[in-house]
């Protein structure tokens, strides 16, 4: 009796299981070893917020306690209602808000007009002033602290608004900068076939750069309300007048000689943040494509 066996002229082809080696796998482990840096990154830049708003939650007991105490229990949301009461900060916030908003005015007219000269006329010596505006970015804020203040107080200017409004009407030099990139990107043929038409310089300014030039406006206007926003050491120095005082100097009330009352401050800071964080999602697309462009424009 024979027996047949059918057997397979040849063999299946076995699936070979990858092999993570090489360009592959090198690539691999540098995009994790990122991931992993990113990770640690963004959580040493949260952890300062995270601990304010678990101060701004606990009960006076509860902030020195040891250990510290991460999760309130129970969590004190009327901290919040109670800092802002405590003080006059509804004051503060207005005296805050009209301050920003006329230095962003301030910044934007100047430096767009500094800007548009800059990038678009023609004369002697432009390239060396223009270099002597950057340089002036070189010198720290704190050498020209003392003059600044002698010469407010010799002009009866100190007690008022008007040393921190005032210079934003003065160009400065690193708006100026950005503002001169994003307009030198705009085609000349626009300027040129306004002026063809009878337009003067200030005409082509505004009707023309400024409404071509949002994104980057939108981001020196960010830009300024935001450093208005948390100014301290200016407001602190120039106004004597509580009633004058801004959100940041106003801060200050939570601290006495003797103690310092770490919910309320928390709570009240974390306030204080919120209408900078609203801005910057808000106009988070025109701040991106405004910094982009300027920066990626070559002069």
């Amino acid at each position: 009796m024979t027996v047949q066996q059918n057997l397979p002229s040849s063999a299946a082809p076995v699936a070979k299981r990858p092999r993570f080696n090489g360009p592959i796998a090198k690539n691999l482990f540098w995009k994790l070893m990122a991931f992993a840096l990113l990770c640690a990154i963004s959580a040493a830049v949260l952890f300062p917020a995270l601990w304010m708003l678990s101060t701004a939650l606990k009960a006076d007991t509860q902030v020195y306690a040891n250990p510290p105490i991460w999760i309130p229990d129970p969590l004190r949301f009327d901290n919040f209602s109670k800092a802002w009461s405590l003080a006059p900060f509804t004051r503060y916030a207005i005296n805050t808000a009209l301050y920003a908003v006329a230095v962003v005015v301030g910044t934007v007219l100047s430096s767009s007009l500094a800007a548009y000269g800059f990038a678009k006329l023609r004369f002697p010596g432009r390239d060396l002033m223009f270099g002597i505006l950057l340089a002036t970015m070189m010198i720290p804020g704190m050498v020209t602290l003392i003059p600044q203040y002698i010469l407010f107080s010799r002009l009866h200017w100190v007690g008022t608004y008007l040393p921190l409004i005032v210079p934003s009407f003065f160009a400065g030099a690193f708006f100026t900068f950005l503002l001169r990139q994003f307009f030198m990107g705009i085609p000349n043929e626009y300027s040129e076939a306004a002026r063809v038409d009878g337009a003067s310089d200030f005409w082509i300014w505004s009707r023309v750069v400024m409404p071509l030039s949002k994104p980057a406006l939108a981001t020196v206007a960010i830009f300024t309300f935001e450093g208005a926003w948390d100014s301290y050491v200016g407001p602190l120095l120039y106004l004597n007048d509580e009633r004058l005082y801004t959100l940041q100097v106003g801060l200050q009330f939570f601290r006495t000689a003797t103690a310092v009352q770490w919910q309320y401050l928390m709570a009240a800071a974390l306030l204080v943040m919120l209408p900078v964080i609203i801005l910057f999602f808000t106009f988070q697309r025109y701040f991106v494509e405004g910094a982009s462009v300027s920066g990626g424009v070559k002069g």
